[in-house]
């Protein structure tokens, strides 16, 4: 594995996994690498990329306990991306009707903002990059 490489792929769960990959396509700019089919048109896994970050995303399987957060009383997590251009960034995910839970602002650590996707996962964009020294 390169040193660039991903060490940590989250892994999320959608009742509509297509329409979220759609949604995260265009909202987020994420790219798809591999879907994996399920039954009556679910996603059994699917691969998607923004930069060098991954994401593994299925559809929500309740008999195994896999939830979307449209299931779940409260946030469960939260994922956190780096991006270069965290207005551009901010300007697409708002076109898209992403709701915006903190809004785009600078901190002493950086710019960023945080926002819920189409099914209530919480992600946080900015320039803050917690590996650079």
């Amino acid at each position: 594995m390169s040193q660039s490489s991903p060490t940590f792929y989250p892994c999320l769960l959608y009742r509509d996994a297509p329409a979220a990959m759609a949604w995260l396509t265009n909202a987020f700019g994420f790219k798809e690498m591999m879907r994996v089919p399920g039954e009556d048109g679910s996603v059994r896994h699917a691969e998607m990329n923004l930069g060098s970050g991954v994401i593994m995303l299925s559809s929500a399987r309740p008999g195994e306990g896999w939830l979307s957060p449209l299931d779940l009383p409260g946030v469960n997590q939260t994922v956190s991306v780096y991006v270069d251009d965290v207005d551009a960034h901010h300007a697409r995910a708002v076109k898209a009707g992403a709701e915006i839970t903190f809004p785009l602002e600078s901190q002493d650590y950086g710019r960023g903002y945080s926002c819920k996707d189409c099914e209530g996962h919480t992600w946080t964009f900015g320039d803050y990059h917690p590996s650079a020294e």
